[in-house]
């Protein structure tokens, strides 16, 4: 198990959609190991395959107070979205040194193929289900500042360039 690098925000791998995932095999466990050492170090509570280079629909959540309960998922999908949202601040290693507010559903119902390759149904709330959607996010390509507008979106990428270049 390894800690993997972030992707910088302007690499297109991170603004096209992940492939499928045909089955869960050993090397999809290695990776998803990789991807939750790499999300404890961020600290953070999810990451998607893309967001280290790796062009599959694979993404990991733990979002527990005491950790160690990550959730391994292959190909996400919503089936339910609650009618009741949150606001929650989000950021992302790929665009480092920002965050926003982006407003989802309270409670989402998730379809997925889980670590025995077995298709599963889980529900998650609250900052579960944030972070799930943030994580489908990234596997459909898009990022939380492709829900701003065009204008807050280019002001918080330049800013995190800015604050890159100051190290």
């Amino acid at each position: 198990m390894s800690r993997r690098a972030f992707l910088p925000y302007a690499d297109p791998r991170l603004h096209r959609p992940a492939a499928p995932v045909e089955a869960v095999t050993d090397s999809i466990r290695m990776i998803w190991d990789d991807m939750i050492d790499t999300m404890e170090a961020m600290p953070g509570v999810g990451l998607a395959a893309p967001q280290i280079g790796i062009m599959l629909r694979l993404a990991v959540v733990d979002a527990s107070p005491q950790r160690g309960q990550a959730v391994r998922m292959a190909n996400p999908q919503l089936l339910h979205v609650s009618s009741q949202f949150r606001d929650h601040e989000e950021a992302s290693p790929n665009l480092p040194g920002v965050s926003a507010a982006i407003r989802r559903p309270r409670a989402v119902t998730v379809r997925f193929l889980n670590d025995r390759g077995v298709s599963e149904d889980r529900d998650f709330v609250g900052l579960w289900a944030t972070s799930v959607q943030h994580q489908i996010d990234h596997l459909d390509g898009r990022m939380y500042v492709d829900h701003l507008t065009a204008l807050r979106r280019k002001m918080l990428v330049q800013k995190s360039a800015k604050l890159a270049r100051r190290g």
